[in-house]
């Protein structure tokens, strides 16, 4: 009998058994812990027959272990749950699927003559809910042929009913599974996250985000952020967070930190967190070793005839140097201090000068950077490596497995492996995904720093900028931003996409928790009266959001005096009758000829709201209502496609940013920054700077509420 069961977040078979066992039999077992010296999705079962004898088992062998210990199956049984278990975890997403429909056509469970839920049961539930590719193959095979599947579907849908399972679930269902739910409810699509590449082991895989500390992450870096996370949680793996602080001339404490906090926004909690400057002394060592191989040497050619060398695939004197010439230059290099007027050049790796792939061409491995002083190591280091050779070999010393990055450093492959090769290093396998471009969207670091300086953008966190903190900013929500890259899957093809694609998405997730709220213009607004109103104001509780009472109750004030847009007015005659939103019916009665005021009559009893024109309106509360700034803003660029040479000064939009003031609803002294909301008949909008009263002591009576407008997907102008 199992004395010890340590269980991880993810082991909701071994749970549910754990469950099922306490409910059937009322047996008083002890609770499943997680133990934190364990990686947190392991299953580790401790067996008494032994002191120190363990057994480390899958979460599903776990279950078939543990059911067995308090009721014992016959061997046959066994036999054909261990067999099961095996082929759940083994078959093909499309073959599973089909395997599970045909064991249930003539059984209730997936054991024959078995009457309740074994093991088996459990192990083919558990990949259902925390394999992504098996649950897309079982909602689309239900869908095309439900009567030739109704099997699996009776059988799933029991087991969904089952409230020792459901408990299980919600307490240890990953991450991963949550987020392909919120790809299917919110983008309607999903794509492929079959890899086809060795080493894809449960438990085994390692994936590493490396960003450079010169930045802030934009949409592009959190894409891959989110597809290595998304990879080691859906193999329970690991994913290592390593910046890669080899250039001192372009990073930054300030970026490392807002890179840290913007990962947690994104909800990515890397399992270790490391930096290049970890491994210089070995990356130094590793240099050397290759300096003495006849792999590397010390050029000394200016640098941009070194460049012209590359184009053209010349190779230079240095090139067919020695091993001790190359050896003593290195070392020399090795001694470089700030402020040395001897030129050293830099380390090259010896490849193939002819290669058709200019990567291939002799790459740079190390070079002077003499300041600033590094923001870890400070002045021990006058030489870093660079990327290409920093990369590839601190990921096989990480242990990391799998490297998935953007498809523009495709042509960077065959040198990634060679880097590994000439070291004798373990080769991860490596996965290009598309890259993440927009229409009108800036992405190079360089080119949003231009902007920054040159004082055309508030900061990093623009609203204009595609930086996390921009996006956020402007109102795209996390969750949006998640099902929207994962809706892409591992696809390598990469597109020019607009921002309403993404902007349709958000709108799917605030519409159904944005409270609504009512704001009228301020320059052009109309006075009404309603004639037959009360003297006094009257105060009504009505629901924020109309199709939602969890969002909360507001409160509506009703009064003879009020305010309506002046295009409302202006698109009605005397005589007609016209909709207030959340009063009634009202008939004009008069306007005067500016149009600035008009008399209007509340028909109480006319509940006929089909063919009426509906106003947006509020009481004139004597100062009382919030000054508002609304924002709205538009692409930083003029240009849909950015190419790398284009002069960035030259296709700024200088409209990209429209201001302009309204009276909004006393309830919209509540709003709190980065609450989002809707503004009925205008659109959503995120706080950006929260209302201070006019007569609050030592404030100052500038700062209104700011609103800024969230996109909705539908390219309104």
């Amino acid at each position: 009998v199992a004395t010890n069961i340590i269980v991880g977040p993810q082991c909701i078979a071994v749970r549910a058994a754990h469950r099922l066992l306490q409910s059937t039999n009322s047996l008083s077992l002890p609770p499943l812990n997680s133990d934190p010296s364990l990686s947190p999705n392991c299953v580790k079962v401790i067996l008494s027959t032994a002191p120190q004898s363990s057994v480390l088992l899958t979460d599903s062998s776990s279950s078939l272990f543990l059911l067995n210990a308090f009721s014992p199956s016959s061997p046959i049984h066994t036999a054909l749950l261990t067999s099961f278990i095996e082929l759940s975890s083994s078959l093909p997403p499309s073959e599973f699927i089909s395997h599970l429909n045909s064991s249930l056509i003539l059984n209730t469970f997936l054991l024959p003559n078995h009457p309740t839920l074994s093991s088996a049961d459990l192990s083919a539930w558990r990949r259902l809910k925390l394999d992504p590719s098996a649950l897309t193959e079982y909602h689309a095979k239900i869908q095309s042929n439900p009567l030739q599947y109704r099997f699996i579907a009776r059988w799933f849908n029991h087991l969904e009913s089952v409230d020792e399972l459901k408990s299980a679930c919600n307490l240890g269902l990953s991450q991963v599974g949550s987020q392909w739910d919120d790809v299917m409810r919110l983008v309607k699509s999903q794509g492929s996250f079959e890899l086809n590449l060795p080493g894809l082991e449960l438990g085994k895989v390692v994936t590493r985000f490396p960003p450079e500390p010169s930045g802030y992450l934009h949409v592009g870096h959190a894409k891959a952020a989110m597809l290595n996370d998304f990879f080691a949680r859906y193999f329970r793996g690991k994913l290592v967070l390593r910046f890669d602080d080899t250039n001192p001339m372009k990073e930054k404490l300030e970026f490392e930190k807002n890179i840290l906090e913007d990962l947690k926004k994104l909800g990515i909690e890397p399992d270790v967190v490391e930096y290049t400057s970890d491994y210089f002394e070995q990356l130094m060592e590793i240099a050397t070793q290759m300096v003495l191989e006849g792999k590397a040497y010390v050029d000394l050619t200016p640098v941009e005839e070194l460049r012209d060398e590359r184009m053209k695939m010349v190779e230079n004197k240095y090139r067919v140097q020695s091993v001790e010439e190359n050896l003593k230059m290195w070392k020399r290099m090795q001694q470089y201090k700030a402020g040395d007027s001897e030129e050293v050049g830099v380390l090259r790796a010896k490849i193939d000068m002819k290669s058709k792939n200019g990567a291939m061409r002799d790459p740079i491995m190390y070079r002077v950077v003499a300041s600033p002083p590094h923001h870890r190591t400070g002045t021990t280091y006058a030489i870093y490596p660079s990327y290409d050779f920093s990369c590839p070999v601190v990921d096989s010393l990480e242990g990391v497995t799998h490297a998935l990055r953007s498809a523009e450093y495709a042509d960077r492959e065959a040198q990634y492996y060679w880097m590994c090769d000439a070291v004798g290093m373990r080769r991860p396998y490596m996965w290009d995904f598309a890259r993440l471009n927009f229409q009108y969207t800036v992405m190079s670091k360089r080119k949003l720093l231009w902007f920054v300086e040159s004082g055309l953008v508030d900061g990093w966190d623009d609203p204009r900028f595609p930086t996390v903190q921009g996006i956020r900013r402007r109102g795209l929500t996390i969750e949006a931003l998640r099902a929207f890259i994962l809706s892409q899957g591992s696809s390598k093809n990469s597109t020019l996409m607009e921002w309403d694609k993404i902007w349709t998405v958000n709108k799917r997730v605030i519409d159904p928790i944005a409270p609504r709220f009512t704001a009228i213009d301020a320059t052009s607004k109309v006075n009404v009266v309603v004639v037959n109103a009360s003297d006094t104001v009257e105060t009504q509780s009505v629901l924020k959001h109309k199709k939602n009472a969890s969002v909360g109750r507001k409160l509506l004030f009703k009064w003879k005096h009020v305010i309506v847009e002046r295009e409302d007015a202006e698109s009605v005659c005397v005589g007609e009758i016209v909709t207030f939103m959340d009063w009634g019916n009202m008939k004009v009665l008069e306007k005067n000829e500016e149009g600035t005021a008009m008399k209007v009559e509340y028909l109480k009893d006319d509940v006929d709201y089909k063919k009426t024109k509906k106003w947006t309106w509020s009481a004139d509360l004597n100062g009382e209502l919030v000054s508002t700034k609304l924002i709205k803003y538009d692409h930083l660029v003029s240009k849909a496609k950015i190419e790398d040479d284009d002069e960035i000064e030259k296709i700024v939009n200088d409209e990209s940013k429209r201001e302009w003031s309204v009276l909004g609803d006393v309830n919209l002294k509540m709003v709190k920054k980065g609450d989002i909301i809707q503004l009925e008949r205008r659109g959503y909008y995120i706080c950006d700077a929260v209302h201070l009263r006019d007569d609050a002591v030592g404030v100052d009576s500038s700062k209104v509420l700011t609103l800024i407008e969230i996109p909705d997907g539908r390219g309104r102008k």
